[in-house]
């Protein structure tokens, strides 16, 4: 009967990745809700395709290209585990792992992707095979290396370590989850000596790295709503950390920062929500909220700086800051740059391959896009 259960809950929540992702609870034949089209603007800055490589095929939310020094190491649902050279694209190494659900993460020393069957693989800084191991269930959230760990967050809601030379595994941390989650683009933080990770119903955990011990807990949201849909508030991307401050944004709910040095006291919290997570210039928080409409926080007392609605309901997934731009994709295969300063549109590229739906990497050079088709492109940005 658990077992039924369980099933009965996956495939809800993989009816929720397609039913919810930018598009709220709402039926698409309410064009209130319909993408908004491309609007025209004057383009104020140059965007290019400065190299593209295709190391797969397909994509989605587990699939995360990571940058670590000069490398990006990257990994698709086919099985391809590849290391490219992030300014030109040249292959350093690729290697067939079998299907995969999520990947890749990397500190640079060991290479980590999750299989479809919940195992755990783990790759050397050459690509050569370290260890596979099997954690408790599936995963569709990339791993986190670092501090000596392979982290994985599995679909009951538990977070496991594997030893990083090893895979023994060192650490188990398990949590009560709600009858249902989203499935999105979702990270783990891998910080000196911690992990933080959001979760399910709205919380951000601080883990000690070398024990598992949970150090912090706080509450980005409370869930509310009637039904378990309504209820679903998902700390969605990837914790943000800034100085003393770590924010989380999460699905039907808030965007909220605490201050880690006064015990994670709740520094400021603004209803602003999202399906895809946010980024920072160190200054701003970027998101794009529940309507796609995208926001500027001032990250010292959550006051909106700007919004740019003219995205409205083009599935974005969350915004990186790139130069003097803010990039982000969209359901259609672009990538919009919109001004950092005040929102306004300010270039716009298609890079095809379906949705944009893995997190952008932004580099010195500008921001690297993971297609649904298996390709990495480098848009540049500028001369």
């Amino acid at each position: 009967m658990r077992s039924s259960s369980r099933l009965f809950r996956a495939a809800l929540i993989g009816l929720l990745a397609a039913g919810l992702s930018g598009c709220g609870l709402f039926s698409q034949t309410d064009a209130r809700f319909d993408p908004a089209p491309l609007t025209d603007y004057t383009p104020s800055l140059a965007v290019s395709a400065r190299w593209s490589a295709s190391i797969g095929s397909g994509g989605g939310y587990g699939f995360s290209p990571e940058l670590v020094g000069d490398t990006l190491y990257a990994a698709t649902p086919s099985g391809t585990v590849a290391a490219l050279d992030a300014a030109s694209g040249a292959l350093r190494w690729r290697v067939d792992a079998g299907p995969l659900s999520a990947g890749a993460g990397s500190d640079g020393r060991v290479v980590a992707v999750a299989t479809q069957s919940g195992g755990v693989v783990a790759y050397d800084a050459q690509g050569r095979e370290l260890w596979r191991s099997q954690a408790a269930s599936a995963i569709n959230v990339p791993p986190a290396v670092g501090n000596g760990i392979v982290a994985v967050r599995t679909t009951d809601y538990r977070i496991q370590a594997f030893d990083a030379a090893t895979g023994k595994l060192r650490w188990n941390v398990q949590r009560p989850g709600p009858a249902l989650a989203l499935r999105t683009s979702i990270r783990m933080l891998s910080v000196p000596n911690l992990l933080i990770a959001g979760m399910p119903n709205g919380r951000l955990m601080v883990i000690d790295a070398a024990s598992g011990a949970v150090r912090w807990e706080g509450s980005v949201s409370t869930s509310r709503g009637a039904s378990d849909l309504e209820r679903i508030t998902d700390v969605v991307g990837a914790p943000v950390i800034v100085g003393p401050l770590l924010c989380g944004v999460s699905y039907q709910g808030r965007t909220t920062c605490f201050d880690v040095s006064q015990g994670g006291r709740a520094v400021w919290s603004q209803e602003v929500s999202s399906a895809t997570g946010m980024n920072t210039d160190g200054q701003r928080l970027y998101l794009a909220d529940a309507r796609d409409t995208v926001r500027a926080l001032d990250l010292r007392d959550g006051h909106e700086a700007w919004k740019q609605a003219a995205l409205l309901n083009r599935r974005l997934g969350a915004p990186v800051p790139v130069g003097n731009a803010v990039a982000v994709g969209d359901h259609e295969g672009y990538v919009h740059f919109l001004s950092r300063a005040d929102g306004a549109l300010m270039a716009r590229l298609q890079v095809g391959g379906g949705a944009v739906v893995s997190a952008l990497v932004p580099t010195a050079r500008g921001v690297i896009v993971q297609t649904g088709d298996g390709k990495l492109i480098l848009v540049g940005v500028g001369g």
